[in-house]
């Protein structure tokens, strides 16, 4: 391996998994179309720089059927994730990758989600151990799909779909690790649980 090249063993147990529209972006029923359509959510970025900060890996696990719907091209989306990632690295933050489904609902594809192929996928290429990885969405399809990856955590923030979230995981019996207000507070929790877990690992000093 070239000097300066990371391998894949770096990001077995720092991975945070982050849903984009209502998480990232302002979603909307519309879908995001192109650049101009791509607002950030107050606070987000910060929230991606924290969290980066800390050592996390951040990847992006996204379903865009608005290609598959023909509503965007595929030259748009490269645009708007283009942007995503150049906005986060001028603040310092770094998105290791992107992964999206294409699919709608009906074309039965086994990488959208609720299902994990998406994170499975991302597995593969990066060597994650998901058991120690975060999933944070705004959807019950980014809870389930964390849960069918069986990744260690998930979190579902207020910012987008949170009402029908909450009702369809309750239908469902399954609940998020924890319930943020936005990305922003959520890297708050989890650097307060990364401050935990660093603390039960230090061995007591004894004089």
């Amino acid at each position: 391996m070239k000097a300066g090249m990371r391998g894949p063993l770096l990001l077995r147990n720092n991975v945070i998994f982050l849903d984009r529209d209502g998480v990232i972006n302002q979603d909307s029923p519309d879908y995001i179309k192109n650049r101009q359509e791509f607002i950030f959510i107050p606070g987000s970025i910060s929230a991606i720089c924290e969290l980066c900060d800390l050592g996390f890996d951040i990847i992006i696990i996204t379903n865009q059927s608005g290609l598959g719907r023909h509503l965007i091209t595929p030259s748009n989306l490269n645009q708007i994730h283009d942007n995503l990632v150049r906005e986060i690295r001028a603040r310092g933050g770094r998105i290791t990758d992107i992964f999206f489904c294409p699919h709608r609902p009906q074309d039965n594809c086994k990488c959208r989600k609720p299902l994990p192929g998406m994170l499975f996928k991302a597995q593969k290429k990066y060597a994650i151990d998901l058991a120690t990885a975060i999933m944070v969405g705004d959807s019950a399809k980014d809870i389930e799909c964390g849960r069918n990856a069986g990744v260690g955590k998930t979190i579902l923030v207020k910012t987008g779909n949170f009402r029908a979230a909450q009702k369809i995981l309750s239908e469902k019996g399954l609940q998020p690790d924890y319930v943020a207000s936005d990305l922003l507070s959520a890297a708050k929790w989890i650097r307060a649980q990364a401050g935990l877990r660093a603390c039960l690992k230090t061995p007591s000093k004894t004089r």
